[in-house]
């Protein structure tokens, strides 16, 4: 009974390690006529760091180089870790991450020196260069048109300051002008209308000599005049007398 558990223990390993085979074979072949889609297939269903491997490198083909970056990242076993590093410094130099790319060649070249290795790494190390070069000269560009863009600022700022001064200060001296110019109007008109008085005055007062010169007023032309003289403002050296008060003549009101 031992004999036979035995036997059917050995049978099931040469069963596995028989379809392992033909599943490796059947992998590569696939991996060979350029048909990744079946390989990934076919190695996503083996097991050991071998078998990753050749699933990465399977999705490194098909373009998939995010997965296969994760795949070589977990493979552990030693007598692939050239290989390992190697193909994981091309996956992130195609998937656009250039310093690792060049980490993972130097770590490559410390195990062995490859001249394609090597190859890579001087060339990714000029493109590197090259960009950070470009990267530099954007940024700079950048940087200067921003430094542009924020003095053109500042200079419409302080023009824009300089031109309300100069507005108000105009304004000022427009207003100067303008009240100068009221007040020597005001200051003419009122010259003007006491001269206009004066003259209106001296009128009058000739008229009251020349009056003077003629007959007596009566009482109501007397009355009339003093009125229209008092409503007039004017001053007048006129003094009516009682009419007790008489002159040499007799003559009642004298001038």
């Amino acid at each position: 009974m031992r004999i036979i558990f035995i036997f059917l223990i050995f049978l099931s390993f040469l069963n596995a390690g028989v379809l392992d085979f033909w599943q490796i074979k059947s992998a590569n072949k696939a991996y060979e006529n350029k048909n990744y889609q079946k390989a990934i297939r076919e190695y996503s269903k083996l097991s050991g760091d071998e078998a990753k491997y050749d699933l990465a490198n399977s999705y490194y083909k098909k373009g998939d180089f995010k997965k296969a970056i994760k795949l070589y990242k977990n493979i552990k076993d030693k007598k692939l870790e050239f290989k390992k590093l190697h193909n994981l410094g091309n996956a992130y130099a195609e998937n656009g991450d250039i310093k690792k790319a060049i980490n993972a060649y130097e770590k490559a070249l410390k195990i062995e020196k490859d001249p394609d290795t090597k190859y890579n790494l001087e060339l990714l190390k000029k493109k590197n260069k090259k960009q950070n070069k470009k990267q530099n000269k954007k940024q700079n560009k950048k940087q200067n048109k921003k430094q542009n863009k924020k003095q053109n600022k500042d200079q419409n700022k302080n023009n824009k300051n300089n031109q309300n001064k100069k507005d108000k200060k105009d304004n000022k001296n427009n207003q100067n002008k303008k009240n100068n110019k009221q007040q020597s109007k005001d200051k003419k008109d009122k010259k003007d209308k006491k001269k206009d008085k004066n003259s209106k005055n001296k009128k009058e007062q000739r008229q009251f000599n020349k009056l003077q010169k003629q007959k007596p007023l009566s009482d109501m032309q007397e009355r009339k005049y003093l009125k229209m003289l008092n409503k007039r403002g004017v001053n007048t050296l006129l003094l009516p007398l009682n009419k007790q008060n008489k002159g040499a003549n007799n003559e009642e009101n004298p001038w």
